[in-house]
């Protein structure tokens, strides 16, 4: 069988664009690359070429073949394995053989191909190909795949091409790996609420537009801040966060706009305020809906007229500054009970962004959870493993009501805790949350249908019209479904279209 290979560019889903290498003829089957070859894969000759090999079962023919190619070799079985061989200030080359690996463990995988300093090429065939995961695990993270069997020489090739790459983005932008894989480290997802997040940050970070992030506590508003700020002509500029509800009222304004010496008892200097700190870059107020009415009144001065006053001063200062705000709060009711402002409402709300619960994420928790456990699994003596299948049980029937916070708490806890190379349910404490009886058809249909409605109306920002055609249902029937499962109660329904409906009468059903 002839082996095919599939040049392609690194695509990750938030880090950014990859980079597409230069097409460069193969050599020809069982050739040995001559210099010239060498030379046009752009191997570093002067730098260790550093090669992970990740197989559930190495080939040893091809182990041998790669280090007599000059190759410095890595061999790992497990995706643990791997990830303690990787080096996060070295770039290098990685195969990855996915056809030893179970659909279970492809989760695990990904955290590891998810590194951007290594240039992947994964082996495959014709059946794993098959698996809507491992094809989009290829499409994602490598920059290269082939069909077994593949000769060693056109193996050696590709890795050569792929370190090649890695190599260069490197040497363009000192650090960039590592930034990037930051990033990805704290923003994790593959469900297509956060896929349309990650959509959502790409656009608004190319505008100067004011951004309102809306979601529950601990869904990572901040990161998503952050994210918009790196991702902006602005990036090389200072990014100033700011969380209005842990400083007391009376601070409130000197923080924001600093002060004049001698403006009060104590003030023996000048103090420059977060605001004009922020001056070229971006501030970000967290907890928007905490401000007091009078600090509302000075920041939308600002943000009319583009100056500050310190306190105890009477210049004028302009300060170019994009703001980013964010709150758990519902902010439509506060307007309505009279505890904001809506004209400041208005302005800080040009582009929003919503952030969805963990709940509504899907097989983002046990990724996320795995991602987690990665991250501080050496603040155990143990070397833990993963989770017990009772554990993911658990986390899927879990509601999370402190989303991504709460679970990155559970997981540390638990790792410190467990008294296993596994954790468990018992260890998350959420052992209540497995299944003690058998789940009915029944159940596990309203269930589901439960998480798409919710998924729906997240995409849609609450529009039901929208919402109901990509269900697929009517806009009468996705209106009943929501009071069936409670939705209609929830605070971020009653901001969209559904506040003011009647309940149809049910003759009107589909």
């Amino acid at each position: 069988m002839r082996e095919t290979s599939h040049l392609s560019a690194t695509v990750t889903p938030f880090a950014g664009a990859g980079q597409r290498p230069a097409v460069v003829p193969p050599p020809q089957p069982g050739r040995p690359l001559d210099e010239a070859d060498e030379t046009a894969v752009g191997s570093v000759t002067e730098t260790e070429r550093i090669l992970v090999y990740v197989a559930r079962t190495p080939d040893p023919a091809l182990t041998a073949y790669l280090k007599s190619r000059g190759w410095d070799l890595a061999t790992a079985r497990t995706a643990h394995e791997a990830s303690r061989l990787v080096k996060p200030e070295s770039a290098c080359a990685g195969i990855v053989d996915l056809t030893g690996f179970a659909s279970r463990d492809l989760a695990a995988l990904e955290a590891v191909l998810r590194l951007q300093q290594v240039g992947w090429i994964a082996l495959t065939d014709a059946t794993r190909l098959t698996d809507p995961e491992v094809r989009r695990l290829i499409r994602h993270y490598c920059f290269d795949y082939v069909h077994l069997p593949v000769t060693n020489a056109t193996l050696d090739y590709l890795v050569g091409h792929a370190f090649g790459m890695v190599s260069l983005c490197d040497l363009d932008a000192p650090g960039a790996v590592a930034a990037a894989s930051h990033d990805e480290d704290e923003m994790v997802g593959t469900c297509e609420a956060m896929q349309q997040l990650f959509r959502t940050i790409r656009k608004v970070a190319n505008t100067d537009a004011t951004v309102f992030i809306s979601g529950e506590s601990g869904t990572g508003k901040e990161l998503t801040a952050l994210a918009i700020h790196e991702r902006s002509p602005r990036r090389k500029a200072p990014f100033v966060p700011i969380n209005c509800g842990a400083i007391p009222h009376h601070l409130l304004q000197s923080e924001l706009f600093g002060y004049e010496r001698g403006a009060f008892t104590g003030a023996n200097q000048r103090k420059i305020g977060r605001v004009e700190a922020a001056n070229g870059g971006t501030l970000f107020l967290d907890e928007i809906g905490d401000l007091p009415m009078e600090s509302q009144a000075s920041l939308l001065r600002f943000l009319q007229e583009g100056k500050i006053e310190r306190l105890g001063g009477r210049e004028q200062i302009p300060v170019d500054v994009r703001i980013i705000s964010a709150t758990h709060v519902d902010l439509e009711a506060a307007m309505r009970d009279g505890r904001f402002r809506a004209d400041l409402f208005h302005r800080l709300c040009v582009l929003r962004v919503d952030e969805p619960p963990l709940r509504a994420r899907g097989k983002d928790i046990e990724i996320l959870a795995h991602h987690v456990l990665h991250k501080f699994k050496m603040d155990s003596a143990r070397k833990i493993r993963g989770f017990t299948p009772d554990a993911i049980e658990a986390m899927y029937n879990y509601n999370w009501p402190g989303n991504v916070r709460e679970l990155i708490n559970r997981v540390r806890r638990a790792i410190v805790m467990a008294e296993s190379k596994l954790l468990s349910a018992e260890d998350l404490d959420l052992a209540q949350f497995t299944e003690q009886e058998t789940v009915t058809l029944a159940q596990a249909r309203e269930s589901a249908e439960k998480r798409a409605i919710e998924a729906a109306l997240l995409r849609h920002r609450h529009r039901l019209t929208e919402a109901a055609a990509d269900l697929g249902i009517s806009r009468v029937t996705l209106y009943r479904l929501m009071g069936t499962h409670g939705l209609r109660d929830e605070k971020t329904i009653f901001a969209g279209e559904a506040e003011n409906q009647p309940e149809p009468p049910a003759e009107n059903e589909e």
